[in-house]
């Protein structure tokens, strides 16, 4: 960024660069800006505002040179937008709309008439592009000029969310901008912003009232900077009237240190995410950082959380208003003050739901979807910050992110006025609606594991790492522990990878969380069981279900024994360890008082025995045990299962190069020294699977699908069993 760039934007990143946008064309350019301004979260929040273009292309069909609106679609984002995100309609078409709405008898925000605009924007699409148009799309059609940009600055929505919204328009912008009160997005706006720009040729943008900015050039770099300008100016008013250690009425209690912070967290969060997924099972974000423990701790933090949010992007995740708990840390011991907590909030989720029962019925109309969930997906506790909450983490951080952007709302509302929110029949009517759009949107149907939380213990190689491939792939947040540390971090960026961007964690130090968490332990050490547990509560506010793959083998020496520590470790890793994360995971489970379920790997050597695996053997009909023992310490809420494998060649740890090529030779298998890892283990799996029914090697795909199965409600009466995946091993000895 230039130096000039630097003096005229310090509140908002000037990102455009001449080299990259020169070659671009109309289309590609559009994409650029769209991304620029998507990449600062001042200037738009995730999933927010959209973009335009009208550009001239030539009709397929006619040859003829059109002009077509390209404008950001619905479901899209403007950081990660491609051209595949923008919808294309031919202009003329849109305008000519306004016959059709002109001949309806009642017309106007809310009519039935602007209800039906919306499944005609279909029809005016350009060259058979499938992405659907957003219901913005008649704001940027009826703005004559050729490129838009509506965003959702934090600086400009607290202009447009305060009590003089219309006076601080004309004393911040002057000629440049013009206000105009709250409306419902749609045709009738667009018509609304036509007739504004026509009646005010000298304007550049609109104020849109406790929603946005709308802006235009006829030029994308001129757009782009013409929208940056107009949010630094309301940005630098704000900063003008910062009120420093009085924001929002000054501090009425301190933060608690990190440590005790993080303390209760741990204990309170599987207990408080029990009692909101009373219908559906939620994940959390946790929150603390300084913005956010300021807004908290504050004395006009209960008024403000009270009033609810502005923005309609905002509530529609963050709900009508957050339930904020005027909780103050009480002297002597933490115990009493976390059971003071937990009762405050008990009775604050009871009153929540009951005043969203009575909001929605209030509000509702003889056509409204049912009632959403009325749980809170935003609560903040002084001292402890925010706990967002959604249906995924990815939506969890979402909501915190726009909760963030809601209390920079109010912050510079109240620097420079007084803070007003949405009326709640506004507030309803899109919240409701944009419910009844997703449902026409036709949202894919959650997968098996969607919403849950598994931790897979041994995720770094084999049948772990197996595992963990397939339940992501049915939706599962999956946490990835290993004793080889790196390993596991491997096998969580692998995951990261194929299901999309990871997503840190504000405030937690967190930072490889989204879909995976990659996490070393020890599972013979209880306390490294327990840290890795409080970082899974601190990243998602819970568990499900434990999955434990861990296991090792020690051969014996030449005489066949191993010594006395050898069988000690056996023992210790692989029946103790899972007993150690089953039992310190039973806490979590106790809190939450919601479902759950473990798989234990044992193997088929338990009933199979063979000579040369004493230890090893001994150790797996332990675990068999220990299955059945658990499944009635943890019933009837968690069921407890195990599979035993056969020997499992690929991908694990227990067969390294020098054990396979012992075993090559105990076996008698001829095989050459120079033959890589794969093809030694290659032929010593075609060995093992001469001796099952089957006669095929038995692999880490076969594991994880029984480990799938066995965890899914598909298998909900099961419990205390011991499935065999061993392609008939078990049978070929008895025989």
């Amino acid at each position: 960024m230039s130096s000039t760039a630097t003096e005229r934007f310090t509140h908002v990143d000037y990102l455009w660069d001449d080299e990259k946008a020169r070659p671009l064309g109309p289309l590609a350019r559009l994409v650029h800006r769209s991304n620029l301004l998507g990449a600062d979260q001042r200037i738009t929040n995730t999933g927010g505002g959209n973009t335009s273009s009208k550009i001239a292309e030539t009709d397929p069909l006619t040859g003829e040179d059109v002009d077509v609106l390209w404008v950001k679609g619905s479901g899209g984002d403007l950081r990660t937008s491609t051209a595949a995100n923008f919808a294309s309609l031919h202009l003329d078409r849109v305008l000519s709309l306004e016959s059709i709405y002109d001949r309806a008898e009642a017309k106007g925000v809310k009519s039935e008439i602007e209800d039906r605009m919306v499944g005609l924007y279909p029809h005016c699409t350009f060259n058979l592009n499938p992405r659907a148009s957003s219901i913005d799309t008649p704001l940027h059609a009826f703005v004559p000029d050729r490129c838009i940009d509506h965003t959702h600055p934090n600086a400009v929505i607290a202009i447009a969310a305060s009590k003089r919204s219309a006076e601080l328009t004309r004393e911040i912008y002057g000629e440049e901008l013009i206000w105009t009160p709250w409306q419902r997005p749609g045709f009738d706006l667009g018509l609304v912003l036509r007739d504004l720009c026509a009646r005010n040729r000298s304007i550049r943008g609109i104020v849109l009232g406790q929603h946005g900015l709308i802006n235009w050039a006829d030029d994308d770099q001129a757009c782009y900077e013409l929208s940056l300008d107009l949010i630094e100016k309301a940005a630098r008013y704000i900063e003008d009237h910062d009120r420093g250690e009085e924001t929002f009425g000054g501090q009425r209690c301190e933060p608690l240190a990190d440590d005790e912070r993080g303390s209760i967290l741990v204990e309170l969060l599987p207990w408080l995410r029990g009692r909101i997924s009373q219908q559906n099972r939620f994940i959390a974000t946790v929150q603390s950082d300084a913005n956010m423990m300021r807004f908290v701790n504050s004395a006009d933090a209960p008024r403000l959380a009270e009033l609810g949010t502005s923005c309609p992007d905002h509530f529609l995740r963050t709900k009508i208003k957050p339930l904020y708990i005027n909780w103050t840390r009480a002297p002597g011991p933490r115990k009493g003050g976390l059971e003071a907590l937990k009762k405050q909030l008990e009775e604050g989720l009871e009153q929540y739901r009951r005043d969203y029962e009575t909001y929605y019925n209030r509000c509702k109309h003889p056509d409204s979807p049912a009632m959403r969930d009325p749980s809170p997906t935003v609560i903040l506790i002084p001292g402890i910050g925010m706990i967002a909450w959604g249906k995924n983490k990815s939506e969890s951080r979402v909501t915190a992110e726009f909760y963030n952007c809601a209390v920079e709302v109010m912050r510079g509302a109240e620097a420079i006025d007084e803070y007003i929110a949405l009326p709640q029949q506004e507030a309803f009517d899109i919240e409701y609606w944009a419910l009844e759009e997703a449902k026409l949107r036709r949202m894919p149907p959650e997968k098996e594991f969607a919403r849950r939380i598994v931790l897979i213990v041994g995720a770094g190689h084999g049948i772990g790492r197996a595992a963990a491939l397939r339940l992501a792939g049915e939706g599962a947040h999956i946490v990835c522990a290993d004793l080889d540390g790196d390993a596991a971090q491997a096998t969580a960026k692998e995951l990261t990878e194929l299901v999309g961007a990871g997503i840190g964690i504000a405030g937690t130090g967190i930072s490889n969380c989204g879909s995976a968490l990659g996490l070393a332990v020890d599972v013979t050490d209880r306390e490294s069981v327990r840290a890795m547990l409080r970082q899974i509560i601190l990243a998602y506010g819970g568990l499900d279900h434990v999955v434990v793959t861990a296991g090792i083998y020690v051969p014996p020496d030449r005489e066949g024994r191993i010594g006395d520590d050898q069988w000690k470790k056996t023992f210790d890793v692989n029946v103790m360890g899972g007993y150690l994360v089953v039992d310190e995971a039973r806490r979590i489970w106790e809190a939450q008082g919601l479902t759950g379920s473990v798989v234990l790997t044992t193997s088929v050597n338990a009933i199979v025995p063979k000579k040369g695996s004493l230890a090893y053997d001994a150790s797996k009909a332990a675990a068999n045990h220990l299955v059945r023992e658990l499944a009635i310490e943890l019933a009837p809420k968690i069921r407890v299962n195990g599979i035993a494998p056969a020997t499992v060649v690929e991908g694990s740890t227990m067969f390294p190069r020098d054990r396979v090529i012992a075993s090559l030779t105990k076996y008698g298998i001829d095989f050459a020294e120079d033959e890589s890892d794969e093809a030694l283990r290659n032929r010593l799996a075609g060995f093992y699977a001469q001796r099952t029914l089957t006669g095929t090697p038995v692999t880490p795909d076969d594991q994880a699908e029984a480990i799938c199965y066995l965890l899914s409600g598909k298998a909900s009466k099961t419990t205390g069993q011991i499935l065999s995946v061993d392609g008939g091993l078990h049978e070929a000895f008895v025989r």
